[in-house]
């Protein structure tokens, strides 16, 4: 077992720290405000607290992902490959993200909007490439995506002789921006195979390469190879991020380090991520058990939820949690320049939160994360439960104060069966105004020989300060990734029924 050796003097936000953004977390700061435990961590704990005060909060309609209709959701028409013997088929799509330009916006790339999507054959789980899906700017509807097919070939991670991405196997999720020379950037999460017998444990590295487009004719965009293909940050340090080294052999350990999120800040370039804390951050191990940072509240609160976890059939689970988003500085050349502390951190309540997503809005920054709640420790928390995390600071690096109180943002606890299960919800600021379009996918890979994982329909989400809330009756098309920000109350509307 792993010893945590890395101790934090005890820790809960504080009222003298809390940000009473327009008010909006005054009710947090009076909650926090009979705690005796005090803070010098420079970065975001979701504890156990936050969670078990979230399970309180969802079921409010404000914190729900809207209900779908699900005869009206229908397959990505273009969303074609061929399976390993050459037969066309149609593919599962699911963690997708826009081409967005430096503050976080939609990037109109020629006349185009363009969607990066994982998409593979729904019998392969291991079929995990990074396809190019593209739609003229203005039109929002499901067929309208054209499918431009893989952006790499299988000799790409070969070109450059890199010992990290000759080894890749998959591609993972991540962003892409559109420079400021008109070029686009993609950052993705290369994995490698887990092959123990060739030293291989599924290492993923966050890397980055030039996507070369091209005009065939008015109507259509093709991938014309790729270029400066490197990996940016390898496997973690292990004393900020854990690395995989670390997670071998350990059962039950979730190592992450994927999602590279692509944001600049008065000229500086920025990638956000997924990753687990190292050992000069916060480690995992049985000594966090101990660790009253990690659980919130005052004293009692710590005394009596230490007794529920020990006795609780999560507590192997709640030892190696430490998921934390990252963050890192690159050079001009997309090059690695600096490793920074976490901006976030889950230590004793999961090992994963995925999707890292911020941009400025309003003058403020809005950093977001997904979750399952099957990865979640706290009894409280069911298995089919669904969250999009959400915090707010003045600065892109923090501190980062959750949002609504406990960092809720969109609750779902549908059956994984149902065809409009959703997940990897992924905010796109709209430049003005205070809705943004919140995109995700629908549908688990393989559970149907006719329904494949697709768009689910986008839906708006309301931010001022530091409250959020569902837009009610604002249900978008199947993939819609922009609005008119000054027109959007014009936007048709589409059923809201649940599909039970």
């Amino acid at each position: 077992m792993k010893i945590n050796k890395f101790f934090r003097k005890a820790t809960t936000l504080t009222v003298a720290t809390t940000l009473l953004l327009g008010g909006g977390i005054q009710a947090f700061a009076e909650k926090k405000a009979d705690s005796d435990l005090k803070t010098d961590s420079a970065f975001t704990q979701i504890t156990r607290q936050d969670m078990l005060n979230i399970f309180k909060q969802q079921g409010k309609e404000k914190y729900e992902v809207p209900s779908f209709d699900a005869s009206t959701i229908k397959n990505i028409m273009s969303a074609k490959g061929h399976d390993s013997s050459g037969k066309l088929i149609d593919l599962d799509v699911w963690d997708s993200w826009p081409l967005q330009n430096a503050d976080g916006t939609v990037a109109n790339y020629k006349g185009y909007n363009i969607v990066f999507g994982l998409a593979g054959d729904p019998k392969r789980a291991e079929d995990t490439f990074i396809y190019l899906f593209y739609q003229k700017a203005g039109n929002t509807s499901l067929s309208g995506w054209k499918n431009a097919g893989r952006v790499f070939k299988d000799t790409d991670k070969l070109l450059g002789n890199d010992p990290i991405l000759k080894n890749q196997a998959e591609e993972w999720s991540g962003s892409a921006t559109l420079t400021s020379d008109g070029k686009v950037r993609l950052f993705y999460t290369s994995r490698q195979p887990y092959d123990p017998n060739n030293q291989l444990y599924g290492k993923q590295t966050l890397s980055t390469a030039q996507i070369n487009l091209s005009q065939p004719d008015h109507d259509t965009l093709k991938v014309d190879g790729v270029e400066d293909l490197k990996p940016i940050f390898d496997g973690g340090d292990g004393k900020t991020y854990q690395n995989v080294e670390q997670s071998v052999g350990v059962d039950m350990d979730n190592h992450t380090l994927r999602d590279p999120h692509y944001i600049e800040d008065q000229g500086r370039k920025y990638i956000i991520f997924e990753a687990n804390t190292g050992t000069e951050t916060g480690y995992q191990g049985e000594d966090s058990l101990q660790n009253p940072a990690y659980y919130g509240g005052n004293k009692k609160f710590f005394t009596e939820e230490l007794q529920n976890l020990l006795h609780s059939p999560k507590k192997k689970g709640a030892e190696l949690a430490n998921g934390a988003l990252g963050i890192v500085e690159l050079n001009n050349d997309y090059t690695l320049k600096k490793v920074m502390p976490p901006l976030i951190a889950s230590n004793l309540v999961t090992d994963e939160i995925e999707r890292a997503n911020v941009f400025k809005m309003n003058g403020l920054w809005y950093l977001f994360t997904s979750t399952r709640g099957s990865k979640v420790t706290v009894d409280a928390i069911g298995d089919d439960d669904i969250y999009m995390l959400g915090y707010v600071s003045t600065s892109l690096t923090g501190t980062y104060k959750p949002l609504n109180g406990t960092g809720l943002v969109l609750h779902q606890d549908l059956d994984r069966d149902d065809i409009t299960w959703t997940y990897a919800h992924f905010a796109i600021p709209q430049g003005k105004g205070n809705n943004v379009v919140v995109t995700s996918y629908m549908t688990n890979r393989g559970l149907f020989p006719d329904h494949k994982s697709t768009f689910a329909p986008s839906f708006l989400l309301n931010i001022k300060g530091s409250k959020t809330s569902v837009v009610k009756n604002r249900i978008l098309e199947q993939g819609q990734i922009a609005i008119d920000p000054t027109n959007d109350k014009e936007t048709p509307s589409m059923s809201m029924e649940r599909s039970k």
